[in-house]
């Protein structure tokens, strides 16, 4: 989600002994016991509409409520047919990809889905091209068929092997052409889809979704509906709802001290802490036209000072793991490099010495710029880490000033920050969503990196490829590349945590690196 998409930091404060990893997992059977589940969430839900919600809150909408063509199966990465009944690339240059649609589709309102809503639905957010909607991921169509009623054929400017776990993701959602304006947003908070499930009704407080009983496709629900109670990251409020029961289970926006103290409370099972893995990542990012950092050896000093073990046990309380390369470990093609070159533990002598022999004598003074307004009150106390750690090397004078993200990301495309922060949380779990958005003009990074061998030829290699497993020596050389000129430092991965009551199971299948939350795997006891 490249524009709306960044993470907010990972939850704090959990100790090992209350991390469980199914919370009473159950497997199989449809519709559960029929109770209804109701949910907690900070994060707010910006858009009903496929074309323009591009933020965690709305997929999540998006993933309950419409179908894509292919789903991402629980604990799985690697598309399975959803909508339609078969997917295939045609040829052998990933240009032209078919999909026959199941029998019997129909949208919650009764109308038949065909290959004319799925044509439609892509040309709808193509044409609507919305600042905050996911058009982007679809640049590469030049062209959609539908020669039957069951058949879409998308036609591409350039081979692109990722199609398919692109339009897997909410990006891929499928509206009815009857109820969906071609050229304007949906602004009535309403939404008509053929998932299996339907919005009920969508305020600022709370949403309210029940069992689609036109749905056609693989799921089974477990329970008979979903109510979505709105925090605005109030954390406090949450924490309360939950405690007292007003809300069966949080996911997103519990604060660091609010999980530790219940996570002491599991022994009573007053709560149960549930993780799973996670894709979320955050860099330090390095501006190259900087007159500081913009120099490889202090990028490099920098990437041997920073301690990483020690930020993800001082800020975050092991809810995140140290990362070395930008492509995050569970997804294909991971390494090591920044762990390889600069090791694991700080090492102020090989950045001394390098900065020595590129001609400094006196510390480096350092602004990091941080914004807890996106990205939590931990960002901030994270950079005054690293600045510490900066400056007990001696070879450093840095320091730390913090911005509302609004200002923080307009002067950031004015070029005015050197050093600062960036999250990522992936469209779809492949490589490509951790490395092509980052790199070229206009990258979503805005650190003004460009890299000829990575843009001009690493890149549109691995899109030809439709064999995921064929394009790890070329996604090493990218990280190699990138551990090397370091425009970015990759810092953390997060986990994914949700907090719930003792009777709430099935929420690990929402918790993996598919980042798709799955109504229908949860069932209250």
């Amino acid at each position: 989600m490249r524009r709306n998409q960044w993470l907010t930091a990972p939850l704090g404060a959990v100790t090992a002994a209350a991390l469980l990893s199914g919370c009473g997992a159950q497997d199989g059977g449809a519709a559960g016991n029929g109770k209804g589940v109701v949910m907690g969430m900070s994060a707010d839900v910006r858009s009903t509409d496929p074309a323009s919600g591009y933020d965690p809150g709305s997929w999540l909408l998006f993933n309950n409520v419409f179908q894509s063509l292919l789903a991402f199966p629980k604990g799985g990465t690697t598309p399975e047919p959803d909508a339609a009944r078969s997917c295939a690339f045609e040829g052998s240059d990933s240009k032209v990809y078919k999909c026959t649609l199941r029998d019997g589709l129909k949208f919650s309102n009764g109308d038949s889905l065909t290959s004319q809503d799925v044509k439609y639905s892509f040309e709808r957010t193509l044409k609507i091209n919305d600042a905050n909607g996911p058009a982007v991921m679809f640049a590469s169509v030049t062209r959609i068929d539908t020669p039957d009623d069951k058949t879409v054929v998308f036609h591409l400017k350039a081979p692109d092997a990722t199609f398919p776990s692109k339009i897997a993701s909410g990006a891929g959602s499928i509206v009815d052409h009857r109820e969906y304006p071609a050229d304007k947003l949906r602004t009535d908070g309403k939404a008509v889809g053929s998932g299996v499930y339907t919005l009920d009704s969508f305020t600022t407080k709370s949403a309210a979704f029940s069992v689609n009983g036109a749905y056609t496709g693989t799921a089974k629900a477990k329970n008979t509906g979903i109510t979505m109670k709105f925090f605005h990251e109030d954390e406090g409020a949450l924490k309360t709802a939950l405690e007292a029961g007003d809300v069966d289970f949080a996911f997103r926006g519990l604060a660091a001290k609010d999980i530790a103290g219940m996570a002491a409370k599991t022994g009573d099972q007053k709560v149960l802490i549930v993780q799973g893995a996670g894709a979320e990542v955050e860099h330090l990012v390095f501006n190259m036209n900087d007159p500081v950092v913009g120099k490889l050896p202090v990028r490099k000093a920098i990437a041997y000072l920073v301690d990483r073990e020690a930020l993800v046990k001082s800020v975050y309380d092991g809810t995140a793991t140290p990362l070395y390369s930008i492509v995050p470990a569970g997804i294909g093609g991971h390494s090591t490099p920044f762990f390889d070159r600069y090791g694991g533990s700080p090492q102020p002598e090989k950045a001394r010495a390098l900065l020595k022999a590129a001609g400094y004598k006196d510390k480096i003074k350092l602004t990091l710029w941080s914004t807890p307004s996106r990205y939590g009150p931990s960002t901030d106390q994270q950079f005054q880490a690293i600045a510490k750690q900066l400056n007990t090397s001696g070879l450093f004078d840095a320091e730390v000033k913090s911005v509302e993200f609004a200002q923080y990301e307009k002067d950031i495309q004015a070029g005015k920050y050197g050093v600062y922060v960036k999250g990522w949380v992936p469209d779809y779990p492949d490589a490509d969503n951790f490395t092509q958005p980052f790199f070229g003009p206009d990258n979503v990074l805005g650190n003004n990196y460009d890299n000829k061998e990575i843009t001009g030829a690493i890149i549109p290699a691995t899109s030809a490829k439709a064999d995921r497993t064929a394009t790890t020596a070329d996604f090493t050389r990218l990280q190699d590349i990138v551990a090397d000129e370091v425009p970015i430092l990759p810092l953390w991965q997060g986990k994914q945590y949700a907090v719930a009551r003792p009777d709430i199971a099935g929420l690990q299948w929402s918790l993996d690196a598919s980042t798709v939350f799955r109504f229908w795997e949860i069932s209250k006891g």
